[in-house]
């Protein structure tokens, strides 16, 4: 078991763990972008049925999110404690855990497929489509959900390399099977949505079945002491933390989709604008998304080891390094921004909602940087409860509500101060309420008495 989390310098492992990250993060991102240009070939109609399969298919997502946080907690903490035999457990139970959810998500959404889709507004005319593609796509569910659990384990012990590739190639794949299977090339037959589902299903398994060939993650897995009492023990305690990180993955597109309606009531050249934007501040945040996933191995170890100061020096490291790299990202939008503008809008008014965006927005990322680091470090500290709530105050609290006082004062441009101000209130509110949470764990140092206190006693 690696022992560079708990020994190696912060800043410097921190960065070769992000690496990869990054690498497989921007394959993960061409994976729907891939399905959606292949798929738009075929018609609108097909486009338009796959597109309503995204909320689904992102709550699914979110459920292996949620477990992939609770192992990676769980997991990383039993190590930095040298609980190796615990380590197995966990992760062995973990992995059943994601393949008992994905069957039972397969037979959940095969039952509800119809229903649910007509709850989400799907016409006679799209029905056929989405069953087509929702129909293979739910017997994959649990091939979905497995690798982000098996991926999690891994990093718990700090490796972030096999993650990194095997995503990639699962990406390539992906790319490779949506042409032969969608359209139909050579001895394979043109399956249309069918095939964009199988290429997805067909990736995540072999990439599934890849991580099983990896020396370190079947070290950790152990099937021979499975017992009914340890299996329910692993699954409370994976619980307690991966079901409120799954809800909370779910929070962000909920908030996102309010602040989408009070943009529209602005036209559909706003949309477009907002739409542009939220695209160019997806690629914005990778470095900090790529630092969610890394700095929570590290923190659980070294709370697993008591090494507390270790751990405020790393989070807190981690905050101003974001702050300092985002504003270095808002600086490089403002130069690329008449290119961007030119580039990605057809139009002024499009264009000027874009503009007022790259203004605004990313000068907040690097407060929201803060809060998604703060959220991604109560739950390694397995305080889930607390990452819920910084949550609920960012989106709801404070950036929904924000937005919409914006968009009655000061039209598109005060939605995006709005959002601005949100971020930077929240930031401070993260900073500080996670800065009193680690001045707790430390050890209070013993109060010397001076000189003239003891002379007085004596």
């Amino acid at each position: 078991m690696r022992r560079e989390l708990l020994e190696g310098p912060i800043a410097l492992t921190l960065l070769r763990k992000c690496l990869p990250v990054v690498g497989g993060m921007i394959a993960m991102m061409s994976f729907n972008l891939v399905d959606t240009w292949f798929v738009s070939r075929l018609g609108p109609a097909p486009l338009a049925a796959v597109s309503f399969t995204f909320p689904v298919v992102f709550a699914v997502i979110s459920l292996a999110i949620g477990l992939g946080i609770g192992t990676s907690a769980v997991v990383a903490r039993r190590l930095g404690q040298g609980d190796i035999e615990t380590v197995r457990r966990r992760a062995t139970d973990a992995a059943l855990l994601a393949l008992v959810a994905g069957v039972l998500l397969s037979l959940l959404g095969l039952t509800t497929l119809e229903p649910m889709f007509r709850l989400l507004g799907a016409d006679a005319e799209l029905m056929p489509l989405i069953q087509d593609y929702m129909g293979i796509w739910y017997l994959g569910a649990a091939a979905v959900i497995v690798p982000r659990v098996l991926n999690s384990v891994l990093r718990a012990q700090g490796n972030t390399l096999i993650p990194g590739l095997m995503m990639a190639l699962a990406a390539l794949l992906n790319g490779l099977l949506d042409w032969l299977l969608i359209f139909g090339v050579g001895p394979f037959p043109a399956l249309g949505v069918q095939g964009a589902a199988l290429a997805t299903v067909l990736s995540w398994g072999a990439m599934t079945a890849a991580l099983f060939w990896q020396r370190e993650l079947r070290d950790c897995l152990d099937l021979r002491r499975l017992t009914l009492g340890g299996l329910v023990a692993s699954w409370r305690e994976l619980s307690r933390i991966a079901l409120p990180a799954a809800i909370t993955s779910v929070f962000t597109p909920l908030a996102l989709a309010l602040i989408t309606r009070i943009v529209a009531g602005h036209g559909h050249q706003a949309v477009a604008g907002y739409g542009v934007g939220t695209r160019i501040e997806a690629i914005a945040q990778i470095a900090v998304l790529a630092l969610s996933m890394t700095l929570p191995p590290l923190v659980s170890q070294n709370v697993g080891a008591g090494q507390h100061e270790r751990v405020r020096r790393a989070i807190f490291g981690c905050f101003v390094f974001v702050l300092a790299w985002q504003l270095g990202v808002w600086l490089l939008l403002q130069l690329l921004a008449p290119w961007l503008v030119d580039g990605y809008t057809a139009g002024e008014a499009t264009g000027s909602v874009l503009r007022d965006f790259l203004w605004w927005v990313p000068l907040g990322l690097g407060a929201q940087g803060v809060v998604i680091l703060a959220v991604s470090s109560f739950n390694a500290l397995h305080e889930p409860s607390r990452a819920m709530r910084l949550s609920v105050i960012r989106l709801f609290l404070l950036t929904v509500p924000l937005a919409w006082v914006g968009s009655v004062i000061g039209d598109t441009r005060g939605i995006f101060v709005g959002l601005f101000l949100a971020n930077v209130l929240v930031g401070l509110v993260a900073w500080r309420t996670l800065r009193r949470r680690l001045d707790a764990m430390l050890p209070v140092a013993p109060k010397v008495e001076s000189n003239d206190s003891l002379e007085k006693k004596t």
